[in-house]
């Protein structure tokens, strides 16, 4: 029987090498649609701590409730709340034997990433853990070009240093490559940062 399109086209069904194709192209396109750096960062610990590689976690964020409303007996709504205190970093934990800290950022420009998306108190946590010999850096997420760098702590700081004195506010994406570790997704673990800083490792 022959089907036909509504426009009186005859439909011609896919042979199995173009259906492989189209199913492979999609699952190319849409794979990594919806996740976040972070979501990729914390499937990747729960790899890591199932494996005993190393033990980072999130921190967790320091809020103050102060209204909550109970409209059921099963159930509380918090209306209220507030920020104890700035968040420092995102994530922290033991790797080798060594304290390591660091924040994930993410930005949609394709040629820098601005520096107003890290904030004076995190830079200054930051610099704190490397003067005591912890390893500190940024994972920094371009979107829309889908990847990755690893931004040691020194790194952060001259560009930090040079806004300051009435530099750029940015890093360019050329410090990145040139600078930076770039790191790849892959299936497990989903990003694999810990095997890119081990140059920074003591």
């Amino acid at each position: 029987m022959a089907i036909r399109y509504p426009n009186g086209k005859k439909y011609t069904a896919p042979t199995p090498d173009e259906s492989k194709k189209t199913m492979k192209e999609k699952n190319i396109s849409y794979s990594n649609r919806g996740k976040s750096l972070e979501d990729y960062i914390d499937e990747t610990n729960v790899y890591y701590l199932h494996r005993n590689i190393a033990v980072i976690h999130k921190k967790p964020v320091p809020v103050q409730i102060v209204k909550v409303e109970y409209p059921s007996r099963s159930a509380a709504v918090i209306r209220e709340a507030y920020f104890r205190t700035p968040s420092t970093t995102d994530y922290n934990g033991v790797f080798n034997g060594a304290y390591i800290d660091f924040d994930a950022k993410e930005t949609e420009n394709k040629t820098s990433f601005p520096l107003k998306n890290v904030h004076a108190h995190q830079v200054k946590h930051m610099e704190g853990i490397a003067n005591q010999q912890g390893i500190s850096f940024l994972i920094v997420r371009f979107t829309s070009l889908d990847r990755y760098f690893i931004v040691p702590c020194v790194m952060l700081l001259a560009a930090w240093k040079r806004m300051l004195d009435g530099g750029r506010k940015s890093i360019p994406l050329s410090d990145f490559e040139e600078q930076a570790i770039e790191i790849h997704l892959g299936l497990t673990p989903r990003l694999d940062y810990l095997k890119a800083i081990t140059t920074l490792l003591p």
